[in-house]
C-alpha cells in the first residue's frame, strides 16, 4: 500500500479522539487556521498539520508506548523540516479537551509571533550620518 493510500485509509477510519479533535480543527474553526488530517509528509503520515504555522499534532493511543524510539526518530525528522510537533495521549484529549485546545492555541500564537517578527520587523537601518551629533 502506498503512503497516499495509507493516508486515505486512515482518514476514513479516525479514532474517537481524532474525530473529536478534527471537529475543532476542521473548516478553519480553530483560530481561522487551515488544518489537514492524515497528511503524508516525507515517509510519514501525520495526524493533523497546519502548514501555515508549521504545526503538527499527533494523538497517541496505548500502542505508542511500544514505539517510543520510532516516534522520536519521526519527530526529529519533522522538526528538522521546521515543524513543531505536539503530542497528546488519546485519553488526555478525551478527558481534557479544553486543556489540549489551549496548548494548541499557545503553539499557534507562538508560531504566529515568530513568523510576524521575522517578516514584519525590518533589519535596523544602517547609520546614514544624519543622526544626532554629540
Amino acid at each position: 500500500m502506498s503512503l497516499l493510500d495509507n493516508a486515505k485509509a486512515l482518514r476514513s477510519n479516525l479514532t474517537d479522539a481524532e474525530q473529536k479533535l478534527w471537529y475543532h480543527l476542521r473548516a478553519h474553526r480553530f483560530m481561522g487556521r487551515k488544518f489537514k488530517r492524515q497528511k503524508p509528509m516525507g515517509r510519514y503520515v501525520v495526524d493533523f498539520v497546519c502548514l501555515e504555522e508549521k504545526l503538527i499534532i499527533e494523538l497517541d493511543g496505548g500502542q505508542h508506548s511500544e514505539s517510543v524510539e520510532y516516534d522520536q526518530v519521526r519527530d526529529s525528522w519533522l522538526r528538522s523540516e521546521g515543524y513543531t510537533v505536539l503530542r497528546f495521549w488519546n485519553n488526555e484529549l478525551l478527558n481534557e479537551m479544553e486543556g489540549v485546545l489551549e496548548r494548541i492555541m499557545f503553539a499557534v500564537d507562538a508560531g504566529s509571533q515568530t513568523l510576524s517578527n521575522e517578516t514584519l520587523s525590518p533589519s535596523p537601518s544602517p547609520v546614514n550620518g544624519r543622526g544626532e551629533r554629540e
